[in-house]
């Protein structure tokens, strides 16, 4: 019989249900803004992967991204109606964050299809990753959901494989994606912590205010594994971090 490794076991919040948890009025609006911007970012997703189509080079390709479009819809769904049944309307629980991420893929549009692909695959990746890190603190019932959500739509491997095709092809191409992918580094970080930084209730849990949340030298080692993964996913690309 194996003994539970009770020094890993979850504690404070972690260990409890939505019910219980949400009975904090600071956990519960850090919460919504959680969700609400999740649901925001799988409903920009959904947009962009069925834009990115469009810039498909075969019939194959864009079959795949409308499938992958339609798993992000489905994601945004199930966060909606999560909203719903905690009585928050959810739309009112995405509209603030809608203009930090609406400006952040304006100024990241991509001018192809390849860098189309290396968007989604970093700046989405950045996002889970920093979600997932989140999950860890939030009571099980929605922690269950959004580790649901952040599942991977099949647009990892799928990138990973036209790309590395791509400069297998042409190395020259390599060069121009890894400074792009850089720069989708940098903007999606400073718009992952402006969006903390604006909202007050998300903010508290990730320092430390809500129960046993992020303390801030937790928050500087998040950021530096989120920085570690996003160096293997560019090797993975076949690009130079």
């Amino acid at each position: 019989m194996e003994t539970p490794d009770i020094a890993n076991a979850p504690t404070g919040i972690a260990a409890q249900d939505w019910a219980t948890a949400s009975a904090d009025p600071r956990y519960h609006a850090a919460v919504v803004d959680l969700l609400g911007a999740l649901a925001y970012g799988e409903l920009a997703a959904f947009e962009r992967l069925a834009e990115d189509a469009k810039l498909a080079p075969t019939l194959g390709d864009k079959a795949a991204l409308a499938r992958m479009a339609s798993a992000e819809f489905s994601h945004f769904e199930r966060l909606s109606d999560r909203l719903t049944a905690i009585d928050v309307e959810p739309t009112a629980s995405m509209e603030p964050f809608a203009q930090a991420l609406d400006d952040f893929h304006r100024q990241t549009a991509p001018s192809d299809w390849l860098e189309g692909l290396v968007k989604a695959y970093v700046g989405d990746s950045i996002a889970s990753d920093f979600y997932r890190e989140v999950a860890a603190r939030l009571d099980t019932d929605t922690r269950e959901l959004v580790l649901a959500v952040l599942d991977d739509t099949g647009h990892g491997n799928f990138a990973v494989e036209k790309v590395r095709a791509a400069i297998e092809a042409d190395p020259r191409v390599g060069g121009r994606l890894a400074l792009w992918a850089r720069r989708l580094m940098g903007e999606a970080l400073s718009q992952a912590q402006r969006v903390v930084a604006d909202r007050d209730a998300l903010s508290t849990m990730l320092v430390g205010g809500v129960s046993d949340g992020f303390d801030l030298a937790e928050v500087g080692r998040m950021f530096s594994r989120i920085t570690e993964a996003h160096t293997k996913r560019m090797a993975a690309l076949g690009l130079a971090a």
